[in-house]
């Protein structure tokens, strides 16, 4: 029988993302089961859970494919992308010069994948609030952050996050969800993170990639979590309490946790909201 790894307390995300579960972790970790060796998670992020469970084998897939070429890089390249992270200072023309590369299309082709990931990590380090945003041409828009020290090397988390890549058996993926979860296979435990449902008209994000994930896609994802329990396999999904979800996900098992809004514009409106955490297993 396989015996799990040694869980490094250094492994931790290493962009902040939105909807990243770091603040949630205390509240998912007792509803996760008792143990994880093979893990699935198609909407990846930041990480947060895949880096709390650190399991043997995983399959990590996200839209994002500046984001999938990023954890590539530092499984592969990690100390070369932190001498790159050395070389971007947080200064805001400098941060501006940098978020105009990918307007340059050939430009930015030429770019090494370190630079591209370097570029990833520094900007999610010096934005505003940390949001990665894309316009309709995929272009990063997200405005300076003004922060007065931030982060942008942070070496021990780079390394022991890249230790971990390459003890485990990890398959990084960017392609779409529904094609994900048709490889799963039997045995594997599913976390599904996806674009959250908006909680009202106002709320809705789905900036991390060119297009949206509107009502039909939450459909079309509560059918892939349909076909994975008629599989026989575990998963849990978080989303917001809206009814529209706990409508969609009546037949399961839903736990309502507290979770931080914190991507709003306004500070006041920044606070508790509730979130639904499904799962077909007890």
């Amino acid at each position: 029988m396989r015996t799990m790894m040694h869980k490094d307390r250094l492994v931790a995300p290493v962009v902040k993302w939105v909807g990243g579960k770091r603040q949630l972790l205390e509240d998912l970790t007792p509803l996760f089961p008792k143990r994880v060796m093979s893990y699935c998670e198609p909407f990846c992020g930041g990480g947060a859970v895949l880096f709390k469970l650190q399991p043997d084998t995983a399959w990590v897939n996200d839209i994002n494919s500046e984001l999938i070429r990023m954890y590539e890089v530092i499984r592969d390249d990690v100390e070369e992308l932190i001498r790159a992270l050395g070389e971007h200072p947080n200064e805001e023309e400098h941060y501006y010069r940098v978020r105009d590369w990918d307007r340059d299309k050939e430009k930015y082709g030429n770019l090494s994948k370190v630079q591209k990931a370097a570029r990833v990590i520094y900007l999610n380090k010096t934005c505003y609030n940390g949001l990665f945003r894309v316009n309709n041409a995929g272009e990063f828009n997200t405005p300076f952050g003004h922060y007065k020290t931030p982060n942008i090397v942070n070496e021990h988390t780079l390394r022991a996050v890249s230790a971990y890549f390459q003890r485990a058996q990890i398959t990084f993926s960017s392609t779409d969800y529904a094609e994900v979860l048709a490889g799963v296979a039997k045995g594997t435990f599913v976390y599904l993170d996806p674009p959250y449902d908006p909680v009202s008209s106002t709320a809705n994000f789905t900036g991390y990639a060119k297009g949206g994930f509107d009502r039909a896609e939450q459909i079309r994802l509560r059918e892939c979590c349909d076909e994975l329990d008629r599989r026989g396999i575990k998963f849990m999904l978080s989303n917001s309490a809206t009814e529209f979800i706990k409508e969609q996900y009546g037949a399961y098992q839903i736990t309502i946790v507290k979770a931080k809004r914190a991507i709003n514009s306004n500070a006041a409106k920044r606070g508790q909201i509730d979130e639904v955490v499904v799962r077909n297993y007890k």
